[in-house]
């Protein structure tokens, strides 16, 4: 039986927040505070206590599950924290600390994950079947929803399009291969390319938000366009999902879904090139929603393995 409230946890680097949703799938309470990651490990901890503890009180204490979305994921080898944007967090048992701490088991789940889980239930995908993910901000993130059941596989790297190779002698990961998508779309490696090719130092989001572009910075903004095709038609030559959700930061550019898409149906292995690429619904609410929907169903939303 389903609990009557659902509380998410959604653990980013510069903030924590927190969302409950009743069983009709309405949020009736969020809130949010400052993650100050520069204060180590245990003072996170003490900021993720802190914000379940007011989510808690709000219903107070009624019958509740709790479920936390975090950048990067939990080893299936050995239970700890790894590629955290929350540097501090890498290599610590965090799921395990946690629920000392709150003296509660849930579930925990990869950001991205959390992401297309929501919008594949509330969200931009409800009336799709088989949704494929994607956030395209900092780094590059994906997650894969079949009939609303979460697919996260045996290595629980399924959706990790990010760090698939598109050019083995591109510019070098922080995973240590060279050439992966991430070091090519992401709003890191856009702002990278900006560098080295016009020495200037602009965030992805203003680049890409110009009305005009010189002829230096269209050829930036064009080989944007073309990564950012190659990798999304690779994806749909492979799986070919119903539909293709678009989060994070760069997702608000609007001529992703123009030329961009443009960019994508040219490499598309089919006649009949139809994958709708679509913006997100839920805006930056979908990460934490995706996290109580992840404790509120537990187990039932994975399909293919378990933590």
């Amino acid at each position: 039986m389903m609990p009557k409230y659902n509380i998410g946890i959604d653990l980013g680097g510069t903030k924590i927040e927190v969302a409950i949703i009743n069983k009709k799938h309405e949020v009736i309470f969020r809130d949010r505070i400052n993650t100050e990651a520069n204060k180590g490990p245990s003072h996170i901890l003490n900021q993720i206590f802190f914000i379940y503890e007011l989510a808690t009180n709000y219903i107070k204490n009624a019958d509740h599950s709790l479920g936390i979305g975090t950048p990067g994921s939990i080893s299936a080898k050995n239970g700890l924290l790894r590629n955290s944007n929350t540097i501090c967090l890498n290599g610590l048992p965090l799921k395990s600390l946690i629920e000392k701490r709150l003296n509660k088991k849930f579930n925990i789940e990869n950001d991205a994950n959390c992401f297309t889980l929501a919008e594949a239930v509330m969200g931009v995908a409800t009336n799709y079947k088989f949704v494929f993910g994607i956030i395209i901000g900092t780094g590059c993130g994906g997650g894969i929803v079949i009939n609303k059941q979460l697919r996260i596989g045996p290595q629980l790297i399924t959706g990790e399009w990010g760090h698939s190779i598109i050019n083995s002698s591109g510019p070098k990961c922080y995973c240590g291969k060279h050439g992966c998508i991430e070091t090519y779309i992401s709003g890191t490696g856009l702002e990278r390319d900006i560098k080295e090719r016009l020495n200037q130092h602009l965030s992805a989001k203003n680049f890409l938000n110009q009305k005009i572009y010189t002829k230096d910075e269209q050829k930036i903004v064009n080989r944007f366009y073309y990564y950012f095709g190659l990798s999304l038609s690779n994806i749909i030559n492979i799986i070919d999902p119903d539909i293709i959700v678009l989060g994070g930061g760069l997702s608000n550019h609007k001529k992703l879904y123009s030329f961009g898409k443009k960019e994508v149906y040219k490499n598309i292995f089919s006649d009949y090139r139809t994958t709708p690429i679509k913006k997100n619904k839920l805006g930056d609410s979908a990460g934490v929603i995706g996290a109580a929907l992840i404790g509120a169903r537990g187990d039932d939303f994975y399909n293919g393995c378990k933590h």
